[in-house]
């Protein structure tokens, strides 16, 4: 019984509406290619009829499966891990699994709140947009039993599988790239907290790339997370009030560039030809089709796919060929350098 006295609908109640057994309801629900499709048309209108819900953790106890796969990811207020996610759900939801889905607002300890309250209901696979975890979150992952894979970084510790792409190298990779155009007083825009590890790593990519040169490097940002488009005009502000000579900006997130273009502008900045503007990840706001923006390509969405197969593949004990999977990246120029 509900609290209010009602009963909550049961499986045997759609087979007795429905004309058939229990078991051809589960067949029904767990795999209705078996079942004839005059049969599986009448217990779906059955259970749409009684607004039935079935319970995927019990059946899953049996078979040692709850059909869920968690997910962690970084922050859910841009467009960061947005096409992760979706590759990832489009990959495990072939194979009957739903996604899970947390953000830890770049807080280890968020993330360790968030997998307490996952792996209690018993997960079949778990996916982080973090490689950088409190000992006790490692240890829950350690301990849990289930397929892990961290994403967006290639840790040099994995707590079991990965996907990613080497950040720093990326970030050297782009401020060469402006180097080699021609620009000189290139300054980085991003987090200066320790909570966004991958930021801080394209940020050592800069001032690697800067310094192979001789050339000093010139860092505005802040510590609070998450930084957005929202944020471009006061760090506009900020470059130029510092570095008046800047002739380049290189962000750690296209969303911060789009804010700083768009800053530039409205202060009757040329741009290029005064300030240059890149950023990075190429999501639709840098493409063509929005600002234009140079920026590093990172396949995000393959990242999702790489991180659902090598679940898939660890749950249906298949051997995998690679359990650490870098999709690279690559340096786009387009009009804002």
């Amino acid at each position: 019984m509900e609290k209010d006295g009602r009963r909550r609908t049961r499986m045997d109640d759609v087979a007795a509406r429905a004309g058939v057994s229990q078991m051809t309801v589960s067949r029904v629900i767990r795999t209705p290619d078996k079942v004839a499709a005059a049969t599986r048309a009448r217990v779906n209108a059955a259970m749409a009829e009684l607004a039935y819900v079935p319970d995927m953790l019990a059946g899953g106890l049996a078979a040692r499966r709850s059909g869920l796969i968690g997910a962690v990811i970084s922050t859910f207020e841009n467009a960061i891990f947005a096409e992760t996610i979706a590759g990832l759900t489009e990959t495990v939801e072939t194979e009957g699994f739903s996604l899970l889905l947390g953000a830890s607002g770049y807080s280890l300890e968020g993330e360790e709140r968030l997998l307490h309250a996952i792996l209690g209901r018993r997960p079949d696979g778990i996916v982080l947009t973090a490689t950088l975890h409190t000992p006790a979150a490692r240890q829950l992952l350690v301990g849990s039993g289930v397929a892990i894979v961290e994403a967006w970084e290639i840790p040099s510790d994995p707590v079991d599988m990965a996907v990613g792409f080497d950040n720093r190298a990326a970030g050297q990779a782009m401020t060469a790239a402006l180097l080699d155009i021609g620009y000189r007083r290139i300054a980085f825009v991003g987090a200066t907290g320790g909570r966004d590890v991958r930021g801080l790593r394209r940020r050592d990519g800069y001032r690697v790339a800067l310094a192979e040169r001789g050339l000093p490097p010139r860092e505005v940002g802040s510590a609070a997370l998450p930084l957005g488009i929202e944020n471009g005009p006061a760090f506009l502000d900020e470059i130029l009030a510092r570095f008046p000579d800047t002739d380049a900006v290189f962000c750690s997130l296209d969303a911060l560039a789009a804010g700083i273009l768009l800053a530039a502008r409205r202060r009757g900045l040329d741009v290029p030809g005064r300030l240059a503007v890149a950023g990075f990840g190429d999501f639709a706001i840098a493409q063509p089709s929005g600002l234009d923006l140079t920026t590093v390509r990172i396949a995000g969405r393959a990242i999702g796919v790489h991180a659902g197969h090598l679940l898939l593949g660890r749950m249906s004990k298949v051997p995998l060929e690679e359990t650490i999977i870098d999709v690279g990246f690559e340096v786009v120029r387009r009009s804002s350098t």
